[in-house]
């Protein structure tokens, strides 16, 4: 499983409002065709950040000016190549602003980044092809 993390830039309860409209009749998980799972993760009551590295919080502080305390989180089955499916939810989440980040890379991504498939680091949103090619052997 792949993983992105989206941290939206409305409140909690209309981005489940959001996933509610778009993904009718489902909820914990909301699913996209069986391939993507969504949840809403939060340090509260749920696991966000537990297993995240120290200095990988910190940039995404930085890049959102503050320390978010939920996050949507979709995990992508390996069924499925999924670059279309993630990159359309999450323009979906991200419309009102806010930042992305997938398992490829530690940046923080805009909407504006994502859509014009801007390059940190040698890699692009969700670019797990290209990190795996880099990260072989």
């Amino acid at each position: 499983m792949r993983s992105v993390f989206v941290f939206p830039a409305g409140e909690r309860g209309e981005t489940v409002a959001s996933l509610d409209r778009h993904l009718p009749e489902q909820r914990d998980p909301w699913t996209v065709e069986g391939n993507l799972y969504i949840e809403i993760d939060d340090e509260e009551t749920g696991y966000l950040f537990s297993d995240w590295d120290p200095d990988d919080v910190v940039a995404l502080e930085a890049a959102v000016g503050r320390r978010p305390t939920w996050a949507v989180q979709i995990d992508v089955s390996g069924r499925i190549d999924g670059t279309t499916e993630v990159h359309q939810l999450v323009e979906l989440l991200l419309q009102p602003g806010g930042v992305a980040t997938d398992d490829c890379s530690t940046h923080a991504w805009t909407l504006q980044e994502i859509k014009t498939g801007a390059v940190n680091d040698g890699l692009r949103f969700f670019d797990f092809r290209t990190h795996h090619a880099l990260n072989r052997g």
